[in-house]
């Protein structure tokens, strides 16, 4: 009887204590939600991208009232064909800009995910200065601090980490700077991590660098998969746990066709992730310049897609579980 008490009440008190479990979570630029809220979603779109240089950009260069006027009816579009959450790629010193994408879920209903990290492609036009003289593990400070406390003084917090390479077989020095930084970030945050990168010999680059990080693979993203002619790498990408990603269907509805049923037929289907890298307003250009809408993949590729075989089980895969897995983070309850 000594002991039956003190271990009775110690059960007790550990079944009714608050535990620190991990969760899966989705975060939205109006905050957590779970996997399960996620639905449909588009996982490589633009709301607004401002090409004229990372020593020039600024929110000066938009009007987000104009902005929201411009974008609402290619919304409205997706929002009638089921979309209920869309991942805007457009990374720091591009036009990144996460209070529009909260007016837009508040005008809308639709779910907008943003991001951290930066973009390294087009020779670095789109870096700031300080990406120059900071290691990875400085400028991944930055990345992780707007993960905990929010981007800039919004509160407003990344859903993904967004990082951008040039093409080539191997990575230059900056590069493999962002990419190395991204990883350590992602350590710390488990954000995945959504490379801009074109063929499988420039991602293969990428995967030595998080190999040496010992990143688990399936938080990488291949960016513009499209762009690998030799669809043999898409099998070498899925046995890596890397995931495929299809996402200029706006551009070339064929071509992600062919892609697509390749990855079906060898049975890849459960690593691909599809969108139009569509959009865009573009600051400096008259009423924003000409917008390219989000719904070739219903109104068009769909359609091919079940000519083909695909059921909906496939769809659904595609473009809500697929979705829903490489994106949730798992945080602590608190």
């Amino acid at each position: 009887m000594r002991t039956f008490f003190p271990v009775f009440f110690l059960i007790i008190l550990f079944a009714c204590s608050p535990q620190k479990i991990d969760e899966d979570k989705i975060l939205t630029v109006s905050g957590e939600i779970s996997p399960e809220e996620m639905g449909l979603t588009l996982i490589h779109e633009h709301i607004l991208v401002d090409f004229i240089g990372a020593d020039s950009t600024g929110y000066h260069r938009w009007d987000k009232d104009s902005v929201v006027q411009k974008v609402l009816p290619f919304l409205a579009e997706i929002k009638a064909r089921g979309v209920k959450t869309l991942v805007e790629c457009t990374p720091s010193y591009l036009g990144k800009d996460p209070v529009l994408l909260q007016k837009l879920t508040e005008a809308t209903g639709i779910q907008f995910i943003t991001n951290t990290g930066y973009y390294g492609a087009v020779e670095g036009k789109y870096l700031p200065s300080h990406a120059y003289s900071e290691s990875a593990e400085e400028l991944s400070k930055r990345w992780i601090a707007e993960f905990q406390n929010g981007i800039e003084d919004t509160g407003i917090k990344p859903g993904f980490i967004k990082i951008s390479v040039n093409s080539g077989p191997s990575l230059s020095e900056m590069d493999e700077k962002l990419v190395r930084s991204a990883a350590i970030t992602h350590k710390e945050t488990g954000l995945l991590i959504v490379s801009h990168t074109g063929t499988w010999e420039t991602a293969n680059a990428e995967i030595q660098v998080l190999k040496e990080e010992k990143i688990d693979l399936s938080h990488f993203v291949w960016v513009h998969a499209q762009a690998e002619k030799d669809f043999q790498k898409y099998i070498e990408a899925k046995n890596e746990g890397v995931w495929i990603s299809l996402d200029g269907i706006a551009w070339d509805i064929p071509g992600h066709l062919e892609r697509i049923a390749f990855c079906k037929e060898n049975g890849l289907l459960d690593h691909v992730l599809l969108s139009h890298d569509a959009g865009w307003y573009s600051p400096g250009e008259v009423n924003g310049g000409d917008f390219k809408g989000f719904t070739a993949l219903f109104d068009e590729l769909i359609p091919m897609l079940k000519e083909k075989g695909f059921t909906q089980s496939d769809l659904d895969l595609l473009l809500i579980e697929n979705p829903s897995k490489a994106f949730s983070v798992k945080l602590k309850n608190r």
